[in-house]
């Protein structure tokens, strides 16, 4: 036949499109041309085809070659598609049969000499041709173990194009299907008794763990800010089977995943450089935007260390994220969309000297002013707990059974994370962190004598609006720790006491 069709699949952030390949013979001089807005990667996918085709045995077709993507007006770009062109060009060439490409996705990279190479984004890939209602997956070998993770889609591996060609052919034991994966013993978490005294950050920990807050630790270096942060992951429930293929997927678009453990089943603990760019943190790239490290993030932790260093664009990127869980990146090829639902923990020193003893320090009170000041007002209004660290004025004397391991207050924040869900469960929240302020203020309103504290503090401005629903969804956490079935107002005084650390503003 002179014209074939083949499908493979595009990507958009997290989202995904099948694309159908088409190939047409004749009409014209020997040439090969792309149409449907490839790329430069994608353009040069002609001469990567045509050599692995050459190297796997079978000629080019001496006529005009056109490969149509569609939607025309959807822009393609990477190499992902080489398998689906080399397959419906010979398809059309009369070279195998169509039979097999019936409702299957090709995704693979081409080498020259044949080889199907792995590519990024598998996962979403079949998620998305999954839901388009395609049945059957191609994909390289590499990528086997991931493409698996996908059920309802039968999927194939591939090692070179000779044995994809094969398979067209009526031989089904050229591909390699998914073999079960060894379950591997759980990686353990650094432990929280590891962390000497600190009982207020200790706490505040347990309590952003349990109603999934984001935290601040302001203190001298050395007192465990980032010891504490490190171990907060160890705290939170293992992810969902959703939770997990949504991590999964944003770590497959970033290249991360390995064969050995292809699904993400535990919450991700990133830590970027302070000297790391914007891009790098909410995601960039030419054509469409990558997923950064606040995506990579996502059902898991952002650990801001150093914060004060940062720069001050780099900080302010994070503010929309957090109000909305998700970054849309506008490129010159259009938006990119990547769920970006994660804890924040801001740690940094209280000045620029940083001394262990804060009464050693010799920097001015204009200095420490203007070092605290680098978190702008708008971002702390966002953090949920603030807490000031202490130095560590003697190693000996702590007994060390006092200080709880992480299953103890792991077992605590489950078991306060559970009596959230069941109380949200019918809103479709789980945690106190993700409940908008309108509800708590209506539908869950407390009695005026418990909010009286926090009335009195808006009314004299030392909380915002926005502070104020960020107060009650803390002190909702803090009865949910208690067994409570509703704040009191101990608890309620207790949230304020969170928001009580000073701010830059205050200069302490």
């Amino acid at each position: 036949m002179a014209l074939a069709r083949a499908w493979s699949v595009a990507l958009f952030g997290v989202d995904g499109l099948p694309v159908e390949i088409e190939a047409d013979l004749g009409g014209g001089r020997p040439k090969t041309q792309l149409v449907g807005l490839p790329d430069a990667a994608l353009n040069e996918a002609k001469e990567r085809v045509r050599a692995a085709i050459r190297n796997s045995g079978l000629e080019w077709p001496d006529q005009l070659v056109t490969f149509g993507l569609s939607p025309a007006a959807l822009p393609k770009g990477g190499s992902g598609y080489d398998l689906a062109l080399a397959c419906s060009v010979l398809v059309a060439a009369d070279l195998v049969p169509a039979t097999e490409l019936a409702r299957t996705v090709l995704v693979g990279e081409l080498a020259l000499d044949g080889r199907v190479r792995p590519v990024r984004g598998v996962l979403p890939g079949l998620l998305a041709a999954r839901q388009a209602g395609m049945r059957r997956a191609v994909v390289p070998v590499a990528t086997l173990p991931e493409a698996a993770l996908v059920t309802g889609v039968e999927v194939l591996g591939a090692e070179r194009l000779t044995d994809v060609l094969a398979w067209l052919r009526g031989e089904p034991d050229r591909l390699s299907v998914p073999e079960p994966q060894p379950v591997g013993a759980p990686v353990e978490p650094p432990d929280l008794a590891d962390v000497v005294g600190q009982p207020e950050a200790r706490w505040a920990l347990e309590v952003a763990a349990a109603g999934g807050h984001h935290l601040l630790l302001v203190g001298p270096p050395g007192t465990g800010k980032t010891m504490l942060a490190r171990r907060l992951p160890g705290l939170l429930p293992p992810l969902t089977a959703e939770q997990a293929l949504e991590v999964t997927a944003i770590h497959s678009i970033a290249g991360l995943l390995t064969a050995d453990s292809p699904l993400i089943t535990i919450p991700p603990f990133i830590a970027p450089h302070h000297t790391a760019s914007v891009p790098a943190l909410v995601g960039g790239g030419v054509g469409l935007a990558k997923p950064g490290a606040i995506s990579r993030a996502h059902q898991g932790v952002l650990l801001i260390d150093e914060a004060a260093e940062f720069g001050a664009d780099r900080l302010e990127s994070l503010r929309t994220a957090l109000e909305e869980g998700e970054v849309r990146l506008a490129r010159r090829d259009g938006v990119a969309r990547y769920p970006a639902r994660f804890q924040l923990v801001l740690a940094t020193n209280p000045c620029p000297c940083a001394p262990p003893r804060e009464v050693d320090c010799c920097c001015s009170a204009h200095t420490r002013r203007r070092y605290l000041a680098r978190l702008s007002g708008p971002l702390l209004d966002r953090v949920d707990l603030r807490v000031r660290m202490r130095p560590i004025t003697a190693m000996t004397g702590i007994d060390p059974a006092t200080l709880e391991p992480t299953p103890v207050v792991g077992a605590r924040v489950a078991a306060a994370r559970q009596r959230a869900a069941r109380r949200w469960a019918e809103h479709g929240w789980r945690t106190n962190a993700e409940v908008p302020g309108p509800a708590l203020r209506r539908e869950f309103a407390l009695p005026r004598p418990v909010t009286a504290l926090l009335d009195r503090s808006l009314a004299c401005g030392a909380v915002t609006a926005r502070g104020a629903d960020r107060t009650l969804r803390v002190a909702w956490t803090l009865a949910d720790l208690a067994a409570l079935d509703r704040p009191g107002p101990d608890q309620v005084a207790a949230a304020l006491t969170f928001r009580a650390v000073p701010t830059p503003r205050s200069g302490a």
